[in-house]
């Protein structure tokens, strides 16, 4: 006896109202637990990161705990390693503060009279702007830093809760996975665990290419800024490459700071144009060869919508947004692709295919068939 409930069937605007009315509840839903949300999806990143590592001391007969415990230590290590030299790096700026004031009093006076040549502006009348609001922000000092320290103690307790996450991630992974298997009890669990595959697999590959292009691109930035003869050039190079993690505009960012120094500390204005065309080049090398090349296409998300996820998840999460949006996307790529029903949307994620040529005869045909029978092949051996 079949104990099924019989299937609703809803009319075409029905279902649209439904599915709407989900995504505003997802979506809202999203944006009230960002505090949440944000660490764990961060945590799970950084343990895929360290599975490889925790996978092969467990292998070598550490126990899990005594694994996940070395390998998070040796995380923070890093991390440690890589705070202590922006800080010595951050620390020699203070010695350049007389010289960058001195500069920036010049390009005031500069700017002051040229305003009063050519736009009738009065120096007093820019020192009572400037009084107004200097004394704007006096008054509002006190919000901004109770602000201030409020974002920074959630910042810093967001980051303190990061290792336990990730410990408790690594530790109870074979039970996340019966979890899903008992959810997804009508799938085979071959099917489950293809689709936990391609996603490590993204997620891993997405971070490794991740890094390396990071490499390339701060040493292809240290070697412009080299080239220029820029104090701190390797710091420099490194800060914009890190900008990477904010797509298709990061490096530009990234190139302001080294040009406003530049500005201050060396009295020809082109060499601050040359530290932004430096920047602006490199940028179009990564975004053409560099990423496309190392990254590859394990994370085959098409220009257009590579933008349009940048602006959502941004709009949703701030910086964690858009430093989240490609990996997200790419996960949701993935599950999109196994579902027969959602393979549609996984299409229109990905990389836009080239038309194939119109068949004009069965010759075509005939010359053309072993070829294509030769590719759909190859696409099941790799599924």
């Amino acid at each position: 006896m079949n104990n099924r409930a019989p299937e609703i069937q809803l009319p075409p605007y029905a279902r649209l109202t439904c599915i709407l009315l989900s995504l505003v509840i997802i979506v809202y839903g999203l944006y009230v637990l960002q505090d949440t949300l944000v660490p764990l999806i961060f945590a799970v990143l950084f343990s895929t990161i360290l599975y490889p590592l925790c996978h092969r001391l467990e292998r070598w007969g550490v126990p899990r705990i005594g694994a996940i415990t070395i390998c998070i230590l040796l995380a923070l290590a890093v991390l440690y390693g890589f705070i202590y030299l922006v800080t010595n790096q951050i620390g020699n700026f203070t010695a350049e503060a007389p010289r960058l004031l001195k500069r920036g009093n010049q390009i005031l006076d500069q700017v002051q009279r040229y305003a009063d040549q050519h736009f009738n502006i009065d120096r007093q009348r820019v020192v009572l702007e400037a009084r107004k609001y200097l004394n704007s922000s006096i008054q509002n000092a006190g919000a901004i830093l109770t602000s201030t320290l409020l974002a920074t103690t959630n910042t810093l307790s967001t980051i303190a809760l990061l290792p336990l996450f990730i410990f408790f991630f690594l530790l109870y992974r074979d039970f996340f996975k019966s979890f899903f298997y008992k959810v997804l009890g009508h799938t085979r669990r071959t099917a489950v665990d293809s689709v936990f595959h391609q996603i490590y697999i993204v997620i891993k590959d997405y971070l490794v290419g991740l890094v390396l292009v990071i490499a390339v691109v701060g040493v292809l930035n240290t070697v412009g800024l080299l080239i220029l003869g820029v104090e701190y050039a390797v710091f420099f190079g490194f800060f914009g490459a890190f900008m990477i993690l904010l797509p298709y505009v990061g490096i530009a960012i990234g190139s302001i700071l080294p040009a406003l120094f530049t500005l201050g500390t060396d009295p020809n204005p082109l060499k601050a144009l040359g530290v932004v065309g430096v920047f602006l080049f490199v940028q179009v090398l990564e975004g053409n060869f560099i990423t496309p090349y190392i990254v590859g296409s394990k994370v085959s998300i098409n220009p257009l919508a590579a933008i349009i996820v940048l602006i959502i998840w941004g709009q949703l999460w701030g910086l964690s947004g858009l430093i989240l949006a490609l990996p997200l996307t790419a996960i949701l790529k993935v599950i999109f692709d196994s579902i027969d029903d959602l393979k549609p949307y996984g299409f229109l994620l990905g990389a836009a295919e080239k038309p194939r040529p119109p068949i004009r005869n069965i010759q075509e045909l005939t010359e053309q068939l072993p070829e294509r029978v030769r590719r759909i092949g190859q696409t099941k051996v790799k599924k």
